[in-house]
């Protein structure tokens, strides 16, 4: 699905920090099929993916090596500043103040009250992702939180998100914006290590999830978790050869809509 706008409140694009933006790259392109295009040289490393032709996510060297690699999840807003403030005053923290991207955008850094850090975008010339919900293309956030209900609170004040809960033997939030289905949440999983922090997640989507996940090691990265059924698809945890950790999904029912 191509893309040319963002309404205010939506995930709209991913980007990754990297000690090896190369070895990234070439990992990326192999898996998901993206042609990675070196940037200009006051991006600062910064490279572009694109998908069709498309925008698609971004690579860049990591800001601080006492982070381990990650993926970053931005959502679009109208001002930049005006949400950095609200984000303060909802208990949430500000990690990076609003700056300029030169003509790209205006962007800041913010985490949730329970720690989980996530960007905020204003457009200008970049709009996030011109492509997305398709083999290859971003399709989803996850935040995996130790407080459901006050993550919920935090995002609702935010961005206007509703929170929608499924219940179940692993009860599952989907958050909506103007009745639309835009990211999702849960409690962190048992297996995820004690000392990891509430973070956002991000899925892309593969043709064929099975091959995909076998094609992970191949390249130098490593699989998690092994796939599973969910009602959205068929998906796996999965980390790119610096430890980046994402999930591939097959989308069988539409998931990012």
């Amino acid at each position: 699905m191509e893309m040319t706008s963002y309404a205010p409140g939506t995930p709209s694009w991913v980007d990754l920090g990297t000690p090896d933006v190369d070895g990234a790259a070439a990992f990326y392109a192999g898996l998901l099929g993206w042609d990675v295009q070196d940037g200009a040289p006051e991006t600062g490393g910064y490279r572009m993916c694109q998908l069709r032709g498309r925008a698609a996510a971004g690579l860049g060297p990591q800001q601080s090596p006492d982070m381990p690699p990650f993926w970053t999840c931005y959502v679009t807003v109208a001002d930049a500043d005006a949400t950095t403030a609200r984000a303060r005053d909802l208990g949430g923290a500000v990690l990076v103040e609003p700056m300029d991207v030169m003509t790209f955008g205006r962007m800041a850094v913010l985490a949730d009250p329970a720690g989980a850090a996530f960007s905020i975008w204003q457009a200008g010339d970049h709009i996030g992702c011109e492509v997305v919900n398709e083999p290859g293309a971003f399709c989803w956030s996850e935040l995996l939180t130790t407080d459901v209900e006050g993550s919920a609170a935090f995002y609702g004040g935010l961005f206007g998100w509703e929170a929608r809960t499924a219940e179940g033997d692993m009860p599952y939030t989907e958050l909506h914006l103007d009745g639309r289905g835009i990211a999702g949440m849960m409690p962190k999983p048992p297996g995820m290590p004690a000392e990891a922090p509430p973070m956002w997640m991000v899925y892309f989507a593969v043709a064929d999830v099975d091959a995909a996940t076998a094609r992970v090691p191949e390249l130098g990265g490593a699989v998690l978790m092994p796939i599973m059924d969910s009602p959205a698809g068929r998906f796996a945890t999965v980390a790119d050869p610096a430890g980046a950790a994402f999930y591939l999904i097959d989308l069988a029912a539409g998931l990012g809509g």
